[in-house]
């Protein structure tokens, strides 16, 4: 009984991920859902770079899936540069062949937290938390190409004009 006491100890602590200060060191990556007038519902695929809290993407569409997600992350790379390492949850999407694949190919460590722990991915769900209320809580969204030309000027206005972090404030 000791031993099993302990070993659960052991799974539930886990120590934090270091990482250097610099940008691409570590990318985030969830899902957030909203859905249009007509109550069809779509998803946003939000990438964030931890460092430096610049949104590299936020994707909206009505389906994502894995391989989708990889195309979009060797596009990332080839504006980008290479991350490190990359984090999200155990998502089916994110835990399809496709991505599993496309990190073996491109040499990229893949890091999934614990599932129930949003918090080990803080800086992507602060984002997620952002983008709810600052957007998708206020807008009604006609169809996805509206959505597509809304969450795009909200991105680009929070990489550049709001003061932040990645702005020095």
């Amino acid at each position: 009984m000791r031993k099993r006491k302990a070993r659960r100890k052991a799974v539930g602590t886990r120590a934090p991920i270091l990482i250097e200060a610099r940008p691409n060191a570590r990318w985030s990556l969830d899902f957030v859902h909203d859905q249009f007038a007509n109550g069809q519902r779509f998803r946003v695929l939000n990438v964030v770079d931890d460092v430096t809290r610049l949104c590299l993407a936020a994707i909206p569409d009505t389906s994502i899936s894995g391989r989708r997600v990889a195309r979009e992350l060797t596009a990332f790379i080839e504006r980008r540069g290479k991350p490190d390492m990359i984090v999200s949850d155990n998502g089916t999407e994110l835990t399809s062949n496709a991505i599993l694949r496309w990190c073996s190919e491109h040499r990229i460590e893949w890091h999934y937290i614990a599932p129930g722990k949003p918090m080990q991915n803080g800086f992507v769900e602060s984002f997620n938390g952002r983008i709810r209320d600052e957007l998708l809580n206020e807008t009604t969204f006609r169809n996805l190409a509206h959505a597509r030309v809304v969450i795009a000027a909200w991105a680009a206005d929070y990489n550049t004009e709001r003061p932040h972090s990645a702005l020095n404030y």
